[in-house]
């Protein structure tokens, strides 16, 4: 099980707009900025669908922490 607060705060590194949500682009441009250029537009989009459990299109910290708890 992950710490909270570690998930908060690597989430909060994926949210870089800080509106509580991350987008595809925002998973990879932050991907790429952790040192993982090879996540591409599909790709990212492909892990936040994975995990968009109210199909907004979006990941949410709920929805990246009931992920992480899967893991």
């Amino acid at each position: 099980m992950a710490d909270i607060e570690q998930a908060k705060a690597t989430f909060a590194r994926f949210d870089q707009n800080g509106d509580g949500m991350v987008t595809a682009e925002e998973f990879k441009h932050a991907m790429a900025e952790m040192g993982d250029p090879y996540v591409t537009g599909p790709v990212a989009e492909a892990v936040i669908k994975a995990r968009d459990t109210n199909n907004d299109g979006l990941m949410s910290f709920e929805e990246f922490w009931t992920a992480l708890q899967k893991a």
